[in-house]
């Protein structure tokens, strides 16, 4: 049975650099692409990112199976060192990482959690 999981991550980038590439990043590395068809093959998840001038935080929510827990939060670090993806306009996001590693969801988060289990 899938249990809920939360992942933080801070970042550098560009105050003109797309906050949402790096949620699609994580899609790459857990799905194949930023753009699939439901449902998530390893972990259901969804990823905020928050700027403040050249730091953006992520937040990132998943679900997964326990056994599988540890693995997702390596394919996460993984396309998050990466430190960049190219976009369907061929254009490159680049970031740099400083920080990720595994938080607590927040109790307003419990309800998406608690969805994402279910996808």
């Amino acid at each position: 049975m899938r249990q809920g999981f939360a992942h933080q991550a801070v970042l550098d980038m560009a105050p003109d650099a797309d906050p949402g590439a790096p949620g699609a990043a994580i899609t790459t590395a857990l799905c194949g692409h930023w753009e699939h068809e439901p449902p998530c093959p390893v972990a259901s998840h969804h990823t905020r990112a928050e700027r403040s001038g050249d730091e953006v935080r992520l937040h990132i929510l998943f679900a997964t199976e326990p056994h599988l827990e540890e693995r997702v939060r390596q394919d996460i670090d993984r396309a998050l060192a990466r430190g960049e993806l190219r976009g369907p306009d061929g254009g490159t996001t680049r970031w740099r990482l400083r920080l990720s590693g595994p938080s607590e969801p927040s109790p307003r988060e419990a309800e998406h959690l608690e969805r994402l289990t279910r996808d």
